[in-house]
């Protein structure tokens, strides 16, 4: 699986539509708030071009892309860190996720009602960001009243993360994010041990209206606010994209240009999204199946073929690379083993994207 994104925002802002738009996995929507009380789950093939190149090529009897999830987590409202609306048990939701896609209203529409009676993206934004700083206030409370009394006898480890656990508190009240505080390396290690909501990847999604795509005023707001914040802004007309998603795979291409949309909602989630993350692709064709794997880029060989098998990775003997584009041009592993395209790579590889593996190990 690439990643797992949780998409978040106020009631009313069109998160399921957006949902529906990127899965079209048919998420009840609704003018009402918290018409989602689970979270929604959509598993949707991440778009490569490089895999149907390959498979032109090499006509595999099967072909497996590799996948991401979203999850249309329900709307927050103030005070949700404090049970309000449907409080604290969507927040939760938000800690198993990867990444974040917070979903800002960016359009007027009066018979979808906004749950503070008028559309403000910044102050939008502001409600959601608070809520998930004070979720993370309170979680680090617990945690440092655990470690002073764990302190107390005589749990010297447990010091030097109190250090790092009232730095991060500290951030927190101030109105600061954990993802925006810097770090040492082994305070990262503590920090991410944390799962704390806001040390999360962020981005905003603009759901815009249809004519406003380029432009308006509340999206310009939205961007002058994450331009602050150093926060990437996607647009997207989220009744769009959803429409699109309906039509068949040979109809879209011709739908998108006539509204001159260049890249689909749900492409430029993922480009954001593995660009946040530092994420990259790598494939295999074993057993007549072209597959695609994802990883964190820098990956060491051993460790991404155990994102195939954990016996691959326990009996990891060595990786034989060839780049995606060399593939192509060669046609076969065959030809380009004669050209010398193919190398050898121990344990200390790093998987980079686009690298075609086949990973010799013992059982």
């Amino acid at each position: 699986m690439g990643f797992t994104c949780g998409i978040v925002g106020l009631p009313n802002v069109g998160k399921s539509t957006v949902f529906n738009a990127l899965t079209a996995a048919g998420a009840e929507v609704a003018n009402y708030p918290f018409c989602t009380i689970e979270p929604n789950v959509g598993i949707v093939d991440v778009p490569d071009t490089r895999l149907s190149l390959m498979a032109d090529v090499i006509k595999p009897k099967k072909v497996t892309p590799t996948t991401l999830q979203f999850l249309d987590i329900a709307g927050l409202v103030k005070n949700a860190s404090k049970g309000e609306g449907l409080g604290n048990q969507f927040l939760g939701h938000i800690r198993n996720v990867d990444a974040v896609a917070h979903v800002v209203r960016c359009f007027d529409r009066e018979n979808v009602v906004h749950v503070s009676g008028s559309v403000d993206p910044a102050r939008d934004v502001d409600v959601v960001n608070t809520e998930l700083i004070l979720a993370d206030l309170e979680s680090l409370e617990k945690r440092i009243v655990k470690a002073e009394r764990l302190i107390k006898t005589g749990n010297k480890e447990m010091a030097e993360k109190l250090d790092t656990y009232r730095k991060v508190y500290q951030a927190l009240d101030e109105g600061r994010t954990a993802r925006t505080l810097a770090v040492e390396r082994e305070e990262s290690k503590v920090l991410a041990d944390l799962q704390l909501l806001t040390a999360k990847p962020l981005f905003y999604v603009a759901n815009v209206e249809e004519n406003s795509l380029d432009g308006g005023r509340y999206l310009k707001a939205l961007q002058e606010k994450a331009t602050k914040e150093d926060v990437p802004v996607v647009p997207i007309c989220g009744e769009l994209e959803a429409e699109i998603a309906q039509l068949a795979e040979s109809e879209r291409e011709a739908f998108k240009r006539d509204f001159g949309i260049e890249e689909s909602g749900l492409e430029r989630l993922i480009r954001i999204g593995y660009e946040m993350l530092d994420l990259v692709n790598f494939f295999t064709t074993v057993s007549s199946e072209l597959r695609a794997w994802t990883v964190p880029n820098g990956t060491a060989a051993p460790v991404a073929a155990g994102r195939i098998h954990s016996d691959m990775e326990r009996g990891f003997i060595r990786a034989e690379v060839i780049s995606c584009g060399d593939f192509l041009a060669c046609g076969s592993e065959h030809a380009a083993r004669e050209k010398g395209l193919l190398r050898s790579e121990g344990r200390d590889y790093r998987v980079r994207d686009g690298d075609v593996i086949h990973f010799r190990f013992n059982v």
